[in-house]
């Protein structure tokens, strides 16, 4: 039996409430937020798992890719057309980090905040 269920995927940011609108953008939904919580913005209203952005003073994005850095993590999102995704996430705000080989079933970009992701076919 599971301990535990996930909550949501929290990402650390210097603005929770701009890359909240950059995920609702790129997933639909809608951020929210308390005004009790200014540092705190959840992603309302998409499938999925639940996403939560919390503001982190010296934020510093993880490097990718990196021998001596760790990723820490990245998102995996699935898109019917990586073109006409990729044109999406650029005009969004995100930037390519490994997306030169083009046979691939995917490609990694960074959000605003530098938090890598992937936009995987499917």
């Amino acid at each position: 039996m599971a301990i535990a269920t996930l909550g949501a995927v929290v990402l650390d940011c210097p603005d929770p409430h701009a890359l909240a609108s950059f995920y609702a953008a790129l997933l639909g939904g809608e951020p929210s937020s308390s005004p009790d919580e200014p540092d705190w913005v959840d992603l309302t209203g998409h499938p999925g798992t639940r996403l939560a952005f919390q503001e982190a003073p010296g934020h510093v994005p993880p490097p990718w890719p990196s021998a001596t850095g760790a990723q820490q993590f990245h998102l995996d999102l699935a898109v019917p057309d990586l073109d006409a995704a990729e044109e999406q996430v650029l005009a969004l705000g995100a930037k390519p980090l490994d997306t030169e080989d083009r046979s691939r079933s995917w490609r990694v970009y960074a959000d605003p905040a530098g938090h890598p992701f992937c936009l995987c076919a499917g």
